[in-house]
């Protein structure tokens, strides 16, 4: 027996270690905490395919009035956005931010007046050379 204790100190293999693995070796459980954050699909307005037949008119002011424009994309809307009356650094912010939003639902932009876009979900077809022309024709100018 002594020479079995002898053995297991010197191999580091005391009470201790043996009561330090029983220790780590139990199963422990940690609390659960629910996360209350509010979560919006992105295929909410992808439900219904046919599109209401209306078309939603913004002059936007500020950057913030393009989360509504946003909102209305997402509800598979249609939207005119006219930014004659904004900054044309915050025009360019905006118009990147809405190009996300209309990727993000696989819909389109197109430049359809000098300060003026379309933007359309994925199930409105733009079609029209005027469009495709003014287009080509502004792509360096004001953003």
């Amino acid at each position: 027996m002594k020479m079995a204790k002898f053995l297991s100190n010197l191999f580091g293999m005391d009470d201790e270690d043996s009561a330090a693995t029983d220790y780590y070796n139990q199963d422990q459980t940690a609390p659960v905490t629910t996360n209350n954050r509010k979560v919006v699909s992105i295929n909410r307005g992808k439900s219904d395919l046919h599109t209401n037949g209306k078309i939603a008119l913004f002059e936007p002011r500020i950057y913030g009035d393009a989360k509504e424009i946003a909102n209305r994309l997402l509800d598979g809307q249609a939207t005119i956005v006219n930014f004659s009356q904004m900054d044309p650094k915050i025009a360019r912010k905006t118009v990147d931010f809405l190009n996300g939003a209309v990727f993000a639902i696989d819909g389109e932009i197109k430049r359809v007046g000098e300060q003026i876009f379309l933007c359309t979900p994925r199930n409105v077809e733009v079609s029209g050379k005027a469009a495709e022309d003014l287009a080509r024709e502004h792509d360096s100018e004001n953003f």
